[in-house]
């Protein structure tokens, strides 16, 4: 077994470029990792990476290697999926990333309930409004917005949810209210703008058809919260769905903008990795989010009336 979780860490190691970084992903002490290579390697007899001191390189027998290690974890993953299915009892490690605002109100209120559902899952939750990668990061699953272009992930559509434009009352008083959708190019947006992205378009409803916006304004982000707390302020006008900015729609702290265009719904999914046998604790995941997801969306956004699209 040691030998296995060996492999496991040098292959993390390649995968992620450093020590450090497979450490934290694995939760391992970089000395620790380190350590393990060197048992690995011991175990070999061959040297199978080069370090320096910000990345790792593998050697000519490190890369063969690594290359074989992907159908021997392969291998053990389908044997653990295959056995856990048998037994119909999911267990292990998950690994679940999901967009910040969506983890935070939308999956952290019933995630305590998959733990109790299957306690012999333990849950691993990494929150970010980046796309990660599900394969390069070691995820087994993810929550997805919006159109999903990866084909070589399983996806699973949970809910469509209404979005909605919005900005506080002050804002508005200051500036004045859209009356069109091309009002729009003259006001101060908050932009989503996540590294890599295509250029930032918002979409509205018309009678005529979607409207196309090639929206611009003083702040741009990473992190979808931080463009809500600048609306709340009153520095301008934000595009959210509605489970995101519901509690201030209701308290009156912001505002629906341009009710008569409402923006498309956005499609929340459970993606996961394609694979010939899914694990258990995957299956049971996705499972469960799509029984319990469209009904936490529900009751998120309760309440709050806006036009659909």
């Amino acid at each position: 077994m040691a030998l296995i979780e060996n492999i496991r860490v040098f292959v993390r190691v390649l995968e992620l470029g450093s020590l450090s970084a497979a450490g934290r992903h694995m939760r391992l002490s970089p000395a620790v990792v380190s350590h393990r290579l060197q048992q690995l390697e011991a175990h070999l007899g061959v040297r199978l990476l080069n370090r320096t001191t910000r990345r790792v390189r593998p050697t000519e027998h490190g890369s063969a290697f690594y290359e074989a290690c992907q159908d021997v974890l392969a291998s053990l993953e389908r044997a653990e999926a295959t056995v856990a299915d048998a037994g119909r009892l999911p267990r292990g490690i998950l690994r679940i990333t999901a967009p910040l605002g969506f983890g935070r109100q939308i999956l952290a209120p019933i995630l305590p309930d998959f733990r109790d559902e299957h306690p012999e899952v333990s849950v691993q939750l990494r929150l970010s409004d980046h796309v990660l990668d599900l394969v390069a990061e070691g995820m087994d699953v993810a929550i997805r917005l919006g159109t999903l272009a990866d084909s070589s992930l399983i996806a699973r559509r949970i809910a469509d949810c209404p979005q909605v434009v919005c900005a506080a009352p002050d804002y508005l008083l200051r500036h004045g209210a859209p009356k069109e959708p091309a009002d729009l190019l003259k006001h101060a947006c908050l932009i989503l703008r996540l590294p890599g992205a295509r250029p930032v378009r918002w979409v509205l409803g018309s009678p005529e058809g979607p409207v196309t916006l090639a929206v611009s304004g003083p702040v741009d982000a990473d992190f979808g919260e931080i463009l809500t707390e600048f609306a709340l302020r009153g520095h301008g006008i934000v595009l959210k769905p509605l489970w995101e900015v519901a509690e201030y729609l209701r308290d009156g702290r912001l505002v629906p903008v341009l009710p008569d265009f409402p923006p498309p719904p956005i499609s929340v999914s459970v993606v996961y990795p394609h694979r010939r046998l899914v694990a258990a604790k995957t299956r049971a995941f996705a499972d469960f989010i799509l029984n319990r997801g469209g009904a936490a969306i529900g009751q998120a956004v309760e309440g709050v009336a806006v036009p659909a699209a």
